[in-house]
């Protein structure tokens, strides 16, 4: 009975961090928009059954990240400016509603986790400024753990689940087109945190606005999401006139 029971454990504890893999690799954008998800392939990668990965893919689909593509499987969401505003809306809706609360709210451990965020997050974008190397990935975690760090003190677990959904499919989008937007982003970062300090909730929402209304348009200037643009289908060639059709000519 004892086995039984380590074997359930030890499957689900499998297909979660198939799923966590999976997720991530979708997000930071290592698993291309629009790419087949064949399931064999992904057995070798992956190390896990087809019934697991199918599991995985399913919940991937019901987040927006992955789409079911009937009897022909799944594959990587695609992308378009028009989904990209749509998320970013919804991110906004949700992160202004929680700064208000946690701004309102925040004490001084509060304040001291949003202050060390953004020192991590600074660092790495005066190194991206000078020009040097920094690995992507851990540069949007960085970010993520800032704006994160904002609204933690907003006081709702539903609030904070929902707005990490929405986010990681914006970090989806900016992980794909590869959006750093230099010093006009490092400066946004500075006046949220000079907002949070100040408790100014108002000033706050209006940097953010800009901040995430900027990404997308600099994004759409830039054209940076037509490489995974679906290409477009070829007419089908017309057929050739049947010799009664020519004969009639």
């Amino acid at each position: 009975m004892g086995s039984g029971t380590s074997t359930t454990a030890g499957t689900h504890d499998g297909g979660e961090a198939a799923y966590r893999r999976l997720r991530s690799d979708v997000v930071l954008g290592r698993l291309a928009p629009g790419r087949k998800l064949g399931l064999d392939g992904l057995r070798e990668i992956y190390g896990v059954g087809v019934g697991t990965l199918r599991e995985a893919l399913n919940r991937l689909a019901s987040e927006g990240l992955v789409v079911a593509e009937g009897q022909r499987g799944f594959a990587v969401a695609p992308v378009s400016s028009e989904d990209f505003a749509e998320v970013a809306d919804l991110r906004l809706l949700l992160e202004k509603h929680a700064i208000e609360l946690s701004f309102a709210a925040g004490d001084l451990d509060w304040e001291g986790r949003v202050v060390g965020a953004h020192h991590r997050l600074a660092v790495l974008e005066r190194r991206l400024l000078a020009g040097e190397n920094a690995d992507a990935a851990l540069w949007k975690r960085y970010d993520r753990e800032f704006h994160k760090a904002l609204i933690d003190a907003c006081g709702s677990a539903v609030l904070l689940e929902t707005y990490a959904a929405a986010y990681d499919r914006y970090l989806r989008y900016q992980m794909v087109a590869v959006v750093f937007r230099g010093a006009v982003a490092a400066d946004q970062h500075a006046a949220l945190l000079d907002c949070a300090l100040a408790r100014d909730a108002d000033r706050a929402c209006q940097v953010l606005d800009a901040h995430v209304e900027g990404c997308v348009e600099h994004v759409v200037r830039n054209r940076a999401l037509a490489p995974f643009a679906a290409a477009p289908r070829r007419p089908r060639p017309a057929d050739p006139p049947t010799p009664r059709a020519a004969a009639k000519r």
